[in-house]
């Protein structure tokens, strides 16, 4: 799918994939417009962090295909997506706890192959968007507070210099100041040019900072739109009450495109 004449970064279309033998989704198609944030909701189960793991390349695609800039990735391993530029921090605040700050950070920049000057700079990008890193470089990253080290795992995934970032859950156990931060990080990097897709559970704090978004049910689409009008949506406001309308479609493909 493009949008206008640009191919979109990071597409999904027609997807089926799960865990086992057990399909958590099916049949979902979602594109990520370049240089947006798209936010993906849903109650518990819905397949959410399903979609991105298989986008990212940690599961993979039973059925259906993933697009990177109109490229067929679907068998390409996560290694190699990175070096498409797709970046990935898993839910968690997934980080080396007895390494320092630098050692963990520098582990997102394996795929520069030790090239120090490309390696620094990058250091500086993110040093300079989470200022507190600056500070704790030489602290163990198990030392630090659960919103420290939601910076470092999204700062490792920046230190790839991805064009795409997917995180899943960003503001998992995190206490609000902490939340605020991520998310006011997450658009200023939308506003340098990067491509943010995002799993959340904060559904309208989420939408409140994306422009796009994605609404999963039982491991299918059921809305998508502008996030604005998501938010606002009655519909939407009943799904998360777990009280499903009775009209509700189920969407294979956005339905602005």
């Amino acid at each position: 799918m493009t949008i206008g004449k640009e191919a979109s970064p990071l597409e999904v279309q027609e997807l089926t994939t799960g865990y086992g033998d057990v399909a958590v989704v099916r049949n979902a198609t979602m594109y990520f417009p370049a240089r947006l944030i798209t936010t993906i909701i849903g109650s518990n189960g819905a397949g959410k962090s399903t979609v991105i793991k298989a986008a990212a390349g940690l599961l993979p695609a039973w059925k259906g295909r993933v697009l990177a800039e109109g490229v067929d990735i679907t068998r390409e391993p996560a290694w190699k997506r990175v070096r498409r530029g797709i970046g990935y921090v898993p839910q968690g605040r997934v980080v080396v706890p007895e390494m320092t700050v630098r050692d963990n950070l520098e582990i997102g920049a394996h795929i520069l192959k030790g090239d120090r000057a490309r390696i620094d700079a990058a250091m500086q990008r993110v040093t300079q968007l989470f200022p507190v890193l600056a500070q704790r470089l030489k602290q163990l990253a198990g030392t630090m507070s659960g919103g420290e080290q939601q910076m470092l795992a999204i700062g490792r995934a920046l230190m790839a210099s991805p064009r795409t970032i997917i995180l899943d859950e960003p503001s998992l156990g995190l206490s609000p100041k902490f939340v605020e931060v991520v998310f006011d990080k997450l658009q200023a990097l939308r506003d340098e040019g990067l491509t943010v897709v995002m799993v959340e559970q904060k559904a309208s704090r989420a939408l409140a900072v994306s422009d796009r978004g994605y609404v999963m049910h039982l491991g299918q689409v059921v809305y998508t739109g502008a996030a604005a009008d998501l938010a606002a949506n009655e519909n939407v406001k009943r799904l998360f009450l777990g009280q499903i309308p009775e009209d509700i479609h189920l969407l294979t493909e956005d339905a602005d495109a």
